[in-house]
């Protein structure tokens, strides 16, 4: 499962400040641990950043976000959105370790992409998470 966590400052960056560094070493284990694929600021620096997450569930991504320096002091918050890939560039396929390398889900001999990630539901239509299949 992936997440894309939003952070959104909920004070000025000024009041941010005292808590980078233990910010910044909250990044770094979460990297290190290979749960965050990607952190960095927005553009302007004055909306707050974003993370990349895999690996983890919804419930716990939201207590890892939760542990977050700039979350514990109230200068932040995250907004949490969890996806399901469907297509991705090969090269993702690689790093993420699903997939087969030309982008197609659940084929190759990569680790196939988990049924419960996938939607055979076309537009417009509902997808029945009881009713899943790999798409090809």
């Amino acid at each position: 499962m992936l997440h894309l966590l939003s952070l959104h400052y909920t004070a000025s960056e000024q009041q941010a400040e005292p808590f980078v560094r233990d910010h910044v070493a909250y990044l770094e284990r979460h990297h290190e641990d290979g749960t965050f694929l990607i952190s960095g600021q927005t553009v302007p620096t004055s909306l707050g950043g974003v993370i990349i997450a895999r690996d983890v569930d919804r419930p716990t991504i939201e207590r890892i976000a939760a542990q977050d320096p700039f979350v514990l002091n109230d200068v932040a918050e995250y907004t949490i959105t969890t996806i399901t890939p469907g297509r991705m560039h090969p090269d993702l396929t690689r790093v993420l370790g699903i997939g087969d390398p030309h982008g197609r889900a659940g084929h190759g001999r990569h680790k196939p992409v988990p049924a419960s990630w996938m939607c055979a539901a076309g537009p417009g239509e509902r997808c029945v998470r009881s009713q899943m299949s790999l798409l090809s």
